[in-house]
């Protein structure tokens, strides 16, 4: 019987495949960088084709690395990056346009018409989402005006859209199968989230045709087959980046939270079959989606954590690889206290200003290259704690527990930056010893459908810790500093 799984984790700089065994330990894994394309400011596109190649490439040569053919495969699991969005051409398969990220802006102004229009509270009440060019819709909207001859095309049913698992799923599949799973559907904001199905109402507001639309899946459940590796393999799992993480760290109990720290940070809190409405600006999602139920979250949404260690790699120069920012960040003067908000994108939760842009607080003469590191790797706390404050106030079942925050994505394998996140939220931080949790959650949800992996219960006791960060920093040094952040964000959020 096949024993082993494959996990397809596109990412938005990299894509990435990794060989489990049934155990859900790694066996192999392959990697491939990510052309970031940014047309103008505020604009941000991926190629689709480098996308797809690099799956190719990548799935061959962790199958090559494992020593693995498609008959010892059980079934593949996809996540991705999420609201991604490409239309391509029923017929050919060929996109019509460059993938818009989900980092993009270029649609604020039309989510601004919207809001005057009076739309915002509907789209809220049934996605759980907050109108944002972030969200798939008006990204959907932009390709039909913007590409000639795509709204006709589109509305005689001879365009397909998708976030980057269709689109992945459709290749792999040759065409057949046209799907996405419930979690990448709720970051749409196309999707009733109550009843987990595509809302005509909703597509009339964005002006998006239905036949775009893929099919609604479980996040563990049959998603075709794939004969591009040298066999049948099934394909039995998706979920969005952000989800499969949460599903990576065994947070299936309501109250149970994970922070996903990698281009952006994502934190999402459990909150089981409640649909809890923000009052703070966060986003109800769907966590995961099994056997036909829903899982709730509340995410807290963060556009720039490790994308602020890249800029000072690639735009100021002042490391040469990301892993030199911890020495460099050690070697700042306490007495600064310098604050980076990396608004480059605008902010998202619990401020959800698209117009916002960063700002560097608290500049001296004496101030250099480390000081920025260390505000660099602050500010992932702060913006962090922003979230843990917000969802606490919406949720009174998170208020006043000790919330003990799973962590994952590249930037924890930082003790500088996870010790200043323990200590700015006054709550342990946990870092697992499996850090791939986004692929190891598609792999899991795969596994679970192909009959190979426990149930949740069982796959949740099989967690492990690899360190837990405690609390260090003394109480008032905490709100000196947080009211620092503060300010610096009020200074963001004004400057224009």
């Amino acid at each position: 019987m096949a024993a082993t799984l494959l996990a397809i984790d596109q990412g938005t700089t990299s894509t990435r495949a990794i060989v489990f065994d049934a155990a859900l330990t790694p066996l192999a894994s392959a990697q491939e960088e990510l052309e970031q394309i940014y047309p103008a400011p505020g604009l941000v596109e991926h190629n689709p084709e480098e996308i797809w190649q690099a799956t190719l490439g990548t799935v061959r040569a962790a199958m090559a690395k494992a020593k693995v053919t498609a008959k010892d495969i059980a079934a593949i699991g996809i996540t991705n990056q999420r609201e991604t969005t490409v239309i391509w051409d029923r017929a050919s398969g060929k996109p019509i346009h460059n993938a818009i990220v989900w980092q993009d802006r270029r649609t604020a102004d039309m989510c601004d018409a919207l809001r005057r229009s009076g739309h915002e509270e509907t789209i809220a009440a049934k996605t759980g989402l907050v109108l944002d060019p972030y969200f798939s819709a008006s990204k959907i909207a932009w390709l039909l005006d913007n590409v000639e001859g795509a709204r006709a095309a589109a509305e005689a049913g001879k365009l397909a859209f998708g976030t980057i698992d269709t689109f992945l799923l459709w290749r792999l599949t040759n065409g057949r199968v046209h799907a996405t799973d419930a979690t990448n559907a709720a970051r749409t904001m196309l999707l009733d989230i109550g009843s987990g199905q595509w809302d005509e109402n909703l597509a009339k507001i964005f002006r998006v045709p239905m036949a775009l639309l893929p099919d609604v899946r479980d996040s563990a459940g049959d998603f075709g087959t794939t004969d591009l590796f040298g066999g049948p393999i099934r394909i039995l799992g998706i979920a969005g980046d952000q989800q499969a993480a949460t599903v990576g760290q065994g947070c299936f109990q309501p109250g149970m939270m994970k922070s996903t720290y990698g281009t952006g940070c994502f934190a999402l809190l459990n909150t089981g079959t409640q649909r809890v409405a923000s009052r703070k600006k966060l986003l109800t999602t769907i966590a995961y989606q099994l056997d036909g139920k829903r899982t709730y979250a509340l995410e807290g949404a963060i556009f720039i954590a490790g994308a602020a260690v890249q800029w000072l790699r690639d735009g100021l120069k002042l490391i040469s690889q990301a892993s030199d920012i911890g020495p460099l960040a050690e070697r700042a003067d306490p007495a600064e206290e310098v604050y980076l908000v990396p608004a480059f994108v605008g902010l998202g939760a619990p401020y959800w200003d698209a117009q916002a842009r960063g700002v560097i607080s608290g500049l001296t003469r004496n101030c250099g290259a480390a000081e920025l590191a260390r505000a660099a790797l602050e500010a992932v706390g702060y913006q962090t704690r922003d979230l843990l404050d917000a969802m606490r106030a919406d949720w009174p079942a998170a208020k006043g527990a000790a919330t003990v925050l799973r962590v994952d994505g590249g930037m924890t394998a930082s003790d500088v930056t996870m010790q200043f996140l323990a200590d700015i939220l006054a709550s342990p931080v946990d870092r697992p010893v499996v850090m791939e949790t986004t692929a190891l959650g598609a792999a899991y949800l795969a596994g679970r459908a192909a009959g190979v992996c426990p149930d949740l219960a069982g796959f949740a006791a099989t967690w492990r810790l690899d360190r837990r960060f405690e609390p260090q920093m003394p109480a008032a040094q905490r709100e000196r500093k947080w009211a620092g952040w503060r300010e610096a964000v009020r200074r963001t959020l004004t400057a224009r």
